[in-house]
């Protein structure tokens, strides 16, 4: 029993050893390989949440504890609890921007919306309030109090946010108060500004609420334009906000028009002439359609009596043939810039299929080529994604490449690591390439001069004896094919068939390209041809081992006889041939001419 409790207790103690050796080796190769590669993190570094760390109920007769701040809101008023939102603190405590960011910050597009809204309340309604009789008595206090509402977004536009916005002088970006505030008065903005709250409403006490002393409002254009460029910056269809600003354009024209028809209507004295608006049904849509008929030129409208109005339709008919040229051809070059993708590629494909049936290329190769054009654009929206990033500087190609593929270049395991700027520089080598289904990325036998890394999609490893065999199937993520960029001495060769198993997106980087690159990282170069043989070892192991006990006799051979003992036959055999061991020697003599 004794014994027993002994070697129970030993085998417990080395166990536990054993678990503890475990450890320190997990730990260590943490710590080794958090120095070989600074960019991965310890587990360590983010420790979870223990259970320990969730709120204990309290007891029964003790206090209730405080509730964790950000779990339940609750203010007391009287003698009830009530529950409130924690939007309302962040509202309380929100402290405005000292500067402004008019490039990035989406606070101030939505501001500007704002002002684009007031601009086109004056732009809008000012000639209808003049021309037509909508502005009366009874409701005069209505369109005042709009008016002065949009006045006030104008001066907080120009009180708080235009003396806010960062500008750039010398290359650097001004966020000083003060010489934001001095560049903004200098500006033609400021001086725009200023007239478009120019005080004429005081003419209201001598003159009457006569709406075209609001008539400045409208030149706050610049507002305008720039809410145009900051939105189309952020829109991912800019085109379509394009076209809707083209038709408000047209319609604006018309309704100016149909406004100025009012006019000249009324100051010849409504039906008095078959010219003029008779007086009769809902007067802006009777002029407004006038107006569509006139600027378009569509024919069919009464012709003009008097000398005033044929002035008046021969200035109409001059300005509907010029705004309605101008805004087809803008709407062209709208919908044209909109289509010019779509354009090229169709350009590019009836190109390619002129040159297929000019040299009589077998239809399934045609359709395999077509296939090729489809997929491509409809995947990527382009067909060829450095063409998209050869106008960029090379700082900003590197950092899209950055967030485009360095995490799945990193959990490469043959470059990590290498110098980090050496990863960065191998980014942008990188090129894309679309693989049809049951395409070869590479065969077996062929010389690697790629590495090939996963995008989207998934490509088969075929082997066996037939060469049909699915050994393993790669997903996005995965990478095939990094030791040929490094391997010499043969070990360059493939060693499978790799086929796309539908349509794949892979990422191809070439060995030339690699090697441009180590040039200049010593270090990695030497730490690359280092993993490489060790990976190229480790991939042969197992071949050798099999060949080994494949190879297996049914008769094994004789083994050697050992170096030790054959010095001491032959230091007998010096002896004269006394002793056992010259006998034993003279019997093995013996031995070897009979088998012989």
């Amino acid at each position: 029993r004794i014994g027993s409790a002994t070697s129970v207790s030993s085998a417990i103690i080395n166990s536990r050893l054993q678990e503890l050796v475990k450890l320190f080796r997990e730990r260590t190769e943490k710590v080794k390989e958090k120095l070989t590669d600074p960019d991965v993190t310890s587990d360590d570094d983010s420790p979870t949440a223990s259970p320990a760390a969730a709120p204990v109920p309290p007891l029964e007769g003790e206090p209730e504890r405080d509730k964790p701040a950000g779990d339940d809101h609750y203010c007391e008023m009287l003698c009830c609890t009530f529950k409130y939102r924690p939007w309302l603190d962040h509202l309380k405590n929100y402290q405005f921007p000292s500067s402004i960011d008019p490039l990035t910050n989406l606070m101030y597009v939505l501001w500007l919306f704002f002002v684009v809204m007031a601009w086109n309340w004056n732009c809008w309604l000012i000639p209808v309030r003049w021309a037509f009789p909508y502005q009366t008595p009874a409701n005069i206090h209505c369109w005042l109090l709009m008016d002065y509402l949009c006045d006030l977004i104008y001066l907080l536009d120009i009180l708080i946010f235009q003396t806010r916005l960062q500008f750039v002088r010398g290359g650097d970006i001004i966020t000083d108060k003060k010489a934001m505030k001095e560049n903004y008065l200098r500006s033609q903005r400021f001086k725009m500004d200023v007239v478009c709250l120019l005080p004429l409403d005081f003419f209201y006490f001598k003159v009457g609420v006569n709406p075209l002393l609001r008539f400045p409002r409208c030149l706050k254009y610049m507002a305008f334009f720039e809410f145009n460029n900051r939105l189309e910056a952020i829109l991912s269809k800019a085109y379509i906000y394009r076209v809707i600003r083209t038709t408000a354009y047209l319609l604006y024209s018309l309704h100016v028009n149909s406004c100025l028809y009012y006019w000249a209507s009324a100051y010849e004295g409504l039906g008095s002439t078959t010219w003029v608006y008779d007086g009769e049904g809902n007067s802006y849509i009777r002029c407004y359609y006038w107006a569509v008929k006139t600027l378009i030129t569509i024919g069919g409208l009464p012709d003009p009596k008097t000398l005033f109005e044929i002035v008046f339709q021969l200035l109409n008919y001059f300005t509907g043939v010029f705004a309605f040229s101008v805004m087809i051809g803008q709407m062209r070059d709208v919908v044209g810039a909109a289509t010019a993708g779509q354009t090229y590629y169709r350009s590019c494909m009836d190109s390619t299929i002129k040159y297929m049936n000019f040299y009589k290329i077998p239809k399934t190769v045609q359709n395999r080529v077509k296939t090729w054009y489809e997929y491509t654009w409809h995947s990527q929206g382009m067909l060829d994604e450095s063409e998209l990033l050869v106008q960029l500087p090379d700082k900003m190609r590197l950092d899209i490449a950055i967030d485009v593929n360095y995490n799945i270049v990193s959990k490469v395991a043959l470059f990590q690591g290498c110098d980090r700027q050496m990863i960065f520089d191998m980014l942008k080598r990188l090129r894309s390439v679309v693989y049809l289904p049951n395409d070869y990325v590479c065969k077996k036998g062929e010389i690697g001069r790629e590495m090939y890394i996963i995008q989207a999609g998934q490509v088969q490893v075929l082997g066996g004896p037939d060469g049909k065999t699915v050994l393993v199937t790669l997903k996005a993520g995965s990478v095939f094919g990094e030791i040929s960029l490094l391997a010499a001495g043969g070990g360059n060769r493939r060693t499978a068939n790799v086929v796309a198993h539908g349509f794949a997106n892979l990422f191809i980087l070439d060995k030339k390209d690699l090697n441009e690159i180590l040039v200049h990282y010593p270090e990695s170069q030497k730490l690359l041809r280092k993993k490489a043989k060790k990976m190229l070892k480790t991939n042969n192991k197992p071949k050798d081992e099999k060949a080994a006990h494949g190879d297996s006799l049914i008769i094994p051979p004789k083994p050697d006889t050992p170096k030790l003992f054959q010095a001491a036959l032959a230091a007998a055999g010096r002896m004269g041939g006394r002793g056992q061991l010259a006998q034993l020697r003279w019997r093995l003599k013996a031995m070897q001419v009979t088998q012989v």
